[in-house]
């Protein structure tokens, strides 16, 4: 019997079976393990040595293992292609400018860096297993597959944009840095929602910019909104172009001002423990110049492999480990923003009581106050330890209250993500261990009180330089969750989700492909109305999306404040390929009704966008609508910044 115990935590290590991209879970990031990801040995003091130690009917025993990781391991911060299928990873000399090759500057459909109909390219697109097929049609429905047309640069429409307005820009930056090329434009189109993915399966390229503009420092970002302002034509800031609620997408005619020439790490203070960076660098670049100096920026968001500085700080985002190392928001020590009225430098020391917190305004203004050309970021040192484990909890109720319960008692880990019953049923039932194994981990649980129909997946991961001091923090966090319940996996099944953890989006791409929604919304409330709000939202979604037998709803805690925490959801339904935009749009609308009659946010760290916007006076009030259009018009008057985002 303790080889089967064994083996079935082993088999939660185990790579599937097959290709290796294949599809073996719906969320975010499978459970499965990479060979030889093991860091470290065991330690006789680590927090859950009891799980050693199970009951005599059963001799099942947990292998659990901690260690700490190399400064050379961390540095690669998952460089390999396991961690998020990495477009590239710079191999470069430290303090050579980072030269990114702009998807614009060759033709878009020999050499296009990603589709516009998908996150990834189609040789990244995981192929969805026989058994996610037939999980699928049970409980969603039998959906038929999706076309997949990428739209091509002679399908452009042409531009709309003036010749004054293009020659004006041209002796800002230069010819080269200036077009009105088809291709140019669809390598400058932004958005990644399910929306913005489904509408150009269509042949909907309506979202495609009139000019590309490419800026190379500050002082022409300042000209080329003096100019834009004076001739009325909108302008949009593009970064990474993840934007999932609309920040990107526009139909008036646009420059689109791409910002990857301000891709620097300008300066590193390791003595205050800030860098300097421009708002182009995306986060592998920057975690790759900032490991050669010995230092971690610790932003890892869903987005992390496209997304751009800039944009983390105009989005208000929060990383996966978001919990320990802070939001962006709470990195950013100073920012500079060019406006058309002029330049903006705000943040001067760590703190400051010298009046309203401009810097606060700025943050999450999402274009519409002016381009952030300029962020001085917190980092840190990279972490010599770094441990993560899973565990199982009795349902969704008590690992809320668990992890309630250690944020409360500053108790947490610096990674705190929890599954509901149903995202769990799921990551188990398509990563976990089957047959004879499936049966030994169901009756290792029952002995330590958990019956894994009804139970709640936890993974946590603590980071640090002091090894001692991540082993205590690890056992606070610990005796925190045991008070409710909570059951170790050891630390392979967290470990796989670490390496694993950015596979989201390729998974998405898979399911669309398969004739499927899947779409996420995000949200935040207190703790007191979170199982409401986790429950309004779910009956929500079902109810908007009524197509017997689905949809598939889960949801996941991964933000955690002592006073609170987000909620994550996934949406899984038969999509209708005739009118998908509507069919989202209802649901979207529903859920977000919902999230406001709860009292909660209607975004946590997704931004407003567009598509938020009309539920933001709900949450601010008319007259904070009113502060934030007085504020834009103090510093863009004739209104031509990211028009139509926040409602402004």
């Amino acid at each position: 019997m303790g080889e089967i115990a064994q083996a079935t935590v082993d088999q939660f290590a185990r790579p599937s079976r097959g290709a290796k991209s294949n599809v073996v879970g719906l969320h975010e990031g499978n459970i499965e393990s990479s060979a030889g990801s093991i860091e470290g040995n065991t330690a006789a003091g680590d927090a859950p040595a009891d799980d050693k130690h199970v009951d005599d009917v059963t001799r099942l025993q947990v292998l659990e293992v901690s260690g700490t990781a190399s400064r050379r391991e961390v540095g690669a911060l998952e460089a390999d292609r396991s961690v998020g299928h990495l477009h590239s990873l710079p191999g470069r000399p430290a303090g050579t400018r980072w030269a990114s090759s702009p998807r614009w500057e060759t033709d878009y459909v020999d050499a296009q860096e990603h589709s516009l109909t998908r996150w990834g390219s189609a040789d990244e697109t995981p192929a969805v297993e026989d058994r996610v097929r037939d999980y699928l049609t049970q409980h969603v429905g039998l959906a038929r597959p999706w076309p997949r047309v990428d739209p091509r640069a002679e399908e452009v429409p042409p531009s709309r944009m003036r010749g004054d307005v293009v020659s004006a820009l041209i002796d800002i930056v230069g010819a080269e840095n200036v077009s009105v090329e088809p291709g140019a434009r669809l390598g400058a189109t932004g958005g990644a929602s399910f929306a913005d993915y489904a509408r150009r399966r269509t042949g909907d390229v309506s979202d495609v910019p009139d000019l590309v503009v490419r800026p190379g420092h500050h002082d022409e970002v300042v000209r080329i909104l003096t100019v834009l302002s004076a001739q009325d034509v909108a302008v949009v800031p593009v970064g990474g172009g993840t934007s999932v609620v609309g920040g990107l997408r526009m139909s008036v005619p646009r420059v689109a001002l791409v910002l990857d020439r301000l891709g620097d790490l300008l300066d590193l203070d390791p003595v205050s423990g800030i860098a300097t960076i421009g708002p182009g660098v995306t986060g592998p670049c920057l975690e790759a110049l900032l490991a050669a100096r010995g230092f971690t920026l610790g932003h890892l968001p869903q987005s992390w492999e496209r997304a751009s500085m800039g944009g983390y700080a105009a989005t208000r985002s929060a990383g996966q480990a978001s919990t320990g190392y802070g939001r962006s928001d709470e990195m950013i020590e100073s920012l500079v923003v060019a406006t058309p009225m002029g330049t903006m430098d705000v943040g001067r020391a760590p703190s400051s009581a010298a009046g309203p917190d401009l810097r606060g305004l700025l943050i999450g203004s999402e274009g519409a106050l002016g381009v952030i050309t300029r962020l001085r970021l917190r980092v840190r040192r990279l972490p010599d330890t770094r441990i993560y484990d899973a565990a199982i909890l009795p349902g969704f109720a008590a690992g809320v209250a668990a992890f309630r319960d250690a944020a409360q008692s500053r108790a947490t880990a610096d990674v705190m993500r929890l599954s509901d019953e149903a995202e769990t049923a799921t990551t188990l039932l398509m990563s976990g261990p089957t047959g004879l194994l499936a049966a030994g981990l169901d009756r290792y649980l029952r002995v330590r009180g958990v019956d894994r129909e009804g139970a709640s997946l936890a993974i946590l991961g603590w980071e640090g330089t002091d090894r001692d001091l991540v082993t205590a923090r690890r056992a606070a966090t610990w005796r925190a969750l045991r008070r409710h319940g909570a059951v170790s996996l050891g630390h392979r099944p967290g470990e796989s989700w670490r390496r694993h953890r950015f596979a989201g989006p390729f998974l998405r791409d898979a399911l669309m492909d398969a004739g499927y929604l899947v779409e996420t919304l995000e949200t935040a409330t207190h703790w007191n109305g979170y199982l409401d709000l986790h429950a309004d939202v779910n009956q929500a979604l079902h109810s908007a999306l009524q197509a017997p037998p689905g949809p598939y709803v889960m949801s996941h805690l991964s933000h955690v404040y002592e006073t609170g925490a987000s909620l994550y959801t996934t949406v899984i339904a038969v999509a209708d390929q005739a009118d998908p935009l509507a069919q989202w749009a209802r649901a979207k609308s529903a859920a977000t009704d919902a999230i406001m009659e709860s009292n909660a946010t209607v975004t946590h760290h997704h931004a407003v966008g567009r598509d938020h916007a009309p539920w933001l006076e709900a949450e601010i009030g008319s007259l904070g609508i009113d502060v934030l259009r007085a504020t834009k018009h103090a510093v863009d008057p004739r209104g031509v910044l990211n028009p139509g985002v926040l409602g402004l």
